[in-house]
């Protein structure tokens, strides 16, 4: 391969897709650590900002423990208007995400900054070690993995550096989710 045509295919790699694009009007599903602002139409004793505990739950008055972690706002308006009926006829419960606290990849091992890297928006591994300054010159390339926990259970994705500096298979410049660990050992 050329080598002038390394920087464009490095350039595709970490840029985002045209249908990364769309993915923004997606909506966004809540983590522990983020913040939401809810309120109930025509009740200003019930207009309150909390945060999602690290177990995924709030707590609101009147509705109790919620569990909300994977949930958007529209679910999360449902799910305290289903509580709330009991109190309140028809109650019009609004939900604002206010902070995305929770809304981070760690990057931890051979990088130039190991850490929290916020996710304002989607993310790639490219992107991810980008934003950690890259790797250090002792780093395993064959070696890097992400960690991500589902369902109870921790799968572990590998990671092709070589293919993916190279341009050969992007397949494994995976779209990062809240809560994975990049292992750069």
């Amino acid at each position: 391969m050329s080598r002038f045509l390394l920087p464009v295919f490095f350039a595709l790699a970490v840029l985002p897709s045209v249908s990364g694009a769309a993915e923004s009007n997606s909506p966004y599903y809540l983590n522990p650590g983020d913040r939401i602002a809810i309120s109930v139409w025509g009740e200003d004793k019930l207009k309150e900002e909390v945060s999602v505990l690290p177990d995924g739950s709030i707590t609101f008055p009147l509705a109790g423990k919620i569990d909300v972690q994977g949930l958007d706002s529209t679910a999360v308006e449902e799910k305290l208007a289903a509580r709330l009926e009991k109190f309140i006829p028809d109650p019009q419960v609004s939900v604002v995400i206010t902070g995305t606290e929770g809304n981070l990849v760690y990057v931890q091992g051979k990088v130039l900054k190991p850490g929290t890297v916020p996710m304002s928006r989607a993310l790639t591994v490219l992107q991810a070690l980008s934003l950690s300054g890259g790797l250090d010159k002792f780093a395993d390339k064959d070696e890097i993995k992400v960690v991500r926990s589902k369902g109870g259970t921790q799968q572990i994705l590998p990671v092709r550096y070589g293919d993916l500096m190279s341009g050969r298979d992007m397949s494994t410049n995976i779209q990062l989710q809240a809560g994975d660990t990049l292992v750069v050992p």
